[in-house]
């Protein structure tokens, strides 16, 4: 598959993830790239992230208010114009109509030229991972809510006026065909993931090394010192 690097800035973008913290690891350098050059940046978090933890005794409740901390936290070191939460449980997330619905709300509502979203037909990774059910459903929603829903008037007509996305992005993908140089915003990525302290530890600062290799690899199939890689698919409206 040809691989190529994005250079021009959409004039916005919404990027659709399931947990807190996976916008940041997955597009945070697009996301501060594109938002400090001006480009207006809307995030949806589905999830609470209440299942996020590996103590059985955990308190679900305060564990979803400190992820919703952190998250706010990141998202203003990125420069996010807007984070919008739809606080599903973990685990609940299905693409059925009413979750669809809610996209498609959000779409019509922001109209935004580009969407990033998981890649939902990346699930085995090597033999230790697997992209599991959350990220699958989000992604496979998040695309069916751009196209063709939310491009239709027959869709959901009461959730707003139609709108057209030009495409998608979708990241944790196992075909890359496109990627963004974000050698310029790698600290402000790293710092954002490491806001993230309830799923990486208090001594998480390792880390910000795990960002910093993971965007030389893209960067070196890329031909760039640091970057994000994504699948791209256009939409025909």
């Amino acid at each position: 598959m040809a691989t190529s690097v994005i250079t021009e800035v959409p004039r916005s973008v919404i990027a659709i993830f399931a947990h807190p913290d996976d916008s940041d690891v997955a597009a945070g350098g697009t996301i501060a790239k594109w938002a400090s050059t001006g480009c207006e940046v809307h995030v949806v978090i589905c999830a609470l992230g209440d299942k996020g933890s590996a103590l059985a005794g955990e308190d679900t409740e305060a564990l979803s208010q400190r992820r919703a901390t952190e998250l706010a936290r990141a998202q203003e070191i990125l420069g996010v114009t807007a984070v919008h939460q739809l606080a599903y449980p973990d685990g609940e997330i299905e693409n059925d109509l009413s979750f669809r619905r809610a996209l498609v709300e959000i779409l019509r509502s922001v109209a935004p030229e580009v969407l990033i979203c998981p890649d939902p037909t990346a699930v085995f990774f090597g033999e230790h991972y697997y992209n599991h059910h959350d990220h699958r459903s989000v992604g496979f929603a998040a695309l069916d809510a751009a196209a063709p829903a939310a491009s239709s008037p027959l869709y959901f007509p009461d959730a707003g006026a139609p709108v057209s996305v030009t495409y998608a992005l979708m990241s944790g993908t196992l075909e890359p065909s496109v990627y963004v140089d974000i050698e310029s915003v790698i600290e402000q990525k790293a710092e954002a993931v490491l806001c993230h302290r309830s799923q990486l530890g208090e001594s998480s600062e390792w880390f910000r090394s795990v960002v910093h290799e993971r965007a030389e690899q893209a960067g070196r199939r890329a031909g760039v010192r640091y970057a994000e890689a994504f699948r791209r698919i256009w939409f025909d409206h």
